[in-house]
């Protein structure tokens, strides 16, 4: 079973220029969701988006081509990719030939769903869109929409998850409501480098203090986990100690190495949302 320490994170690496699926490093999330008390199915649904900036392949003629890519990885799926493979993966392309946009899709497609399906029956394939730059200028740019909690002056005094911060108002009446902010930071698991994020909290339920959720997301400043894991930890602690009856976590993280994370875990089926960066990816 792969582990995150034996990925290409935090090591040197040498930069394959030439098409190889090898580079792909899945990762199981069952063993980051054991920490999280989930056993077996997830009470959530959801997605991992990605974006990728740097895709390039060449054409039969030699000629470099560009693309910017959209890849949508069910969470369902056993495992994820990890991003520094993810990368190395995507740069094997930059040499290798390819007769058109359409096949570097579908060899991404069949490539990636592969790797998050690892050695178990695949229930759902990874989406991969890819755009060219004729469609570039139609791209846009728009913040993570709801009641912004950075607007709240108050103390913080906690700097790893503490969940005890998360408080809602179960004797009064429910309310439905978003709740956003771009306070959200944690650290790359194995290099300790800072992962910079907003997040949208969705739900419906017993009223959710705010400044107690902004504590809390502040609290993941010092953490050293995943985007993905990261988001289906703050689920959890919401959906356990403030019992909404819906939820939906949604962080778009910056991007490293041309590569933004962008979770989204929801409590019940919905559209997925827009793969819109934000200004600061």
């Amino acid at each position: 079973m792969n582990s995150p320490e034996q990925s290409q994170l935090g090591k040197a690496a040498s930069y394959a220029d030439h098409y190889d699926p090898q580079l792909l490093f899945p990762l199981p999330r069952a063993t980051q969701r054991e920490q999280l008390g989930i056993a077996g199915q997830p009470v959530f649904v959801g997605a991992d988006l990605w974006t990728a900036y740097e895709l390039s392949w060449l054409n039969m003629r030699g000629k470099p081509q560009v693309a910017l890519g959209r890849l949508v990885v069910p969470c369902e799926s056993t495992h994820l990719v990890e991003s520094k493979s993810l990368k190395l993966y995507f740069n094997s392309f930059n040499n290798s030939r390819f007769e058109s946009l359409a096949q570097v899709r579908d060899v991404m497609q069949q490539d990636l769903s592969e790797a998050v399906w690892r050695g178990g029956p695949m229930q759902a394939g990874v989406g991969v869109q890819l755009l060219t730059p004729e469609q570039f200028a139609r791209e846009k740019v728009q913040e993570l929409e709801g009641v912004d909690l950075d607007r709240l002056d108050l103390e913080c005094t906690e700097f790893q998850p503490a969940p005890q911060l998360l408080k809602a108002a179960q004797h009064e009446k429910p309310v439905t409501e978003t709740l956003c902010s771009n306070l959200l930071k944690s650290n790359c698991l194995v290099t300790g480098q800072p992962d910079w994020g907003s997040v949208a909290i969705s739900y419906s339920g017993p009223q959710i203090e705010q400044a107690g959720l902004l504590q809390y997301l502040v609290s993941f400043r010092n953490h050293n986990e995943f985007h993905e894991h990261c988001v289906e930890r703050i689920f959890m602690d919401i959906w356990t100690r403030c019992q909404p009856s819906k939820l939906t976590v949604y962080a778009r993280y910056t991007r490293r190495g041309g590569v933004d994370i962008n979770p989204w875990r929801s409590s019940h089926p919905q559209a997925m949302p827009a793969n819109v960066r934000n200004a600061r990816q």
